[in-house]
């Protein structure tokens, strides 16, 4: 049996070291084959100079230095595609969850499990960001047809038919925790601790632009919003109409005033170009997909030469 041990970097080099020491020696409890494959995805500090120094003591690590910073979820997806292990463990390098826990997962799949995957019990930073976490999935699970499984860390054992499974998806314009959960199999979630080393990543604005990506990738429900309210708005402006030709057959009043015709059309103007801009959004995420564009592009691929082979 083999285990590929599957993480990023970015930012890491104060973490590449002690990563390395503790996810191997955790490894060392499995009686498999071990390799580590640890993605650059273009890294603006050393971290490639410190997982090649890391590489050169340990021949089982394999280093994949992308072309430039392609984002966190495409980065884990390359380094996947790479991973040849019956047994995958994926993990982010900063030390915030521990390698450590390959243990517990490890005994957790052999329940009969395909994936062990990790969970907070409670999601980790102040006010704000716990407030403005749920706003997000609220949003998200209200519009969309598939919602983001709540509080899920990167930390996961995965079989090697999952992962395939997983790596098969040909998605340009993703959130990796949805792939995670539509990929199927049999899956269960474990209660981990994630400390807080570092601040997070996922500000506000990435929150909204991973809400909308999500969204718009995975979910019509939007598209049919839009038809109903405009058939709602048709339909009141049809009554409205026929109450105001009533009054006037009736009564003999008519419609005066320049407000109420400067609040239709500002009112009626908006409406219309939200529309438009949800659509095109769809548009643009078909475009991404249209084009087939690979996840990354790979600068080159750092393994250590076989037994009688010269150097890289």
């Amino acid at each position: 049996m083999k285990l590929s041990i599957v993480t990023t970097l970015y930012r890491s080099s104060p973490h590449i070291e002690e990563f390395h020491r503790r996810a191997m020696a955790a490894a060392e409890a499995i009686p498999a084959e071990v390799e580590m494959i640890l993605v650059n995805d273009g890294s603006p500090d050393d971290s490639l100079d410190a997982a090649l120094e890391v590489q050169r003591g340990d021949p089982r690590v394999v280093v994949l230095d992308l072309a430039r910073n392609f984002g966190h979820h495409r980065a884990m997806m390359t380094g996947l595609a790479h991973a040849t292990g019956d047994l995958v463990f994926l993990i982010d390098s900063d030390l915030e969850e521990a390698p450590e826990l390959l243990g517990r997962f490890r005994a957790k799949l052999e329940e009969g499990w395909d994936v062990v995957y990790g969970v907070q019990q409670d999601r980790r930073g102040g006010l704000f960001e716990r407030i403005s976490g749920a706003v997000f999935f609220r949003v998200t699970e209200f519009l969309s047809d598939a919602p983001l499984p709540r509080n899920v860390v990167t930390a996961r054992l995965m079989r090697k038919d999952y992962v395939t499974a997983l790596v098969a998806h040909e998605d340009r314009s993703f959130v990796i925790s949805h792939l995670w959960s539509i990929t199927g199999f049999r899956q269960t979630p474990m209660v981990v601790e994630k400390l807080a080393l570092s601040p997070t990543t996922y500000s506000l604005r990435r929150r909204i632009e991973m809400a909308v990506q999500h969204v718009t990738t995975t979910s019509t429900k939007m598209l049919y919003t839009i038809f109903y309210a405009g058939l709602c708005i048709s339909a009141l402006a049809a009554l409205m109409v026929l109450f105001f030709l009533t009054r006037y057959v009736t009564s003999g009043i008519g419609v005066d005033g320049w407000t109420s015709i400067f609040v239709s059309v500002w009112f009626f103007g908006g409406l219309i170009v939200q529309a438009l801009g949800i659509i095109a959004i769809y548009i643009a995420n078909v475009y991404q997909e249209v084009k087939r564009r690979p996840y990354t592009h790979l600068r080159r691929l750092h393994r250590a030469p076989a037994a009688g082979e010269g150097g890289p």
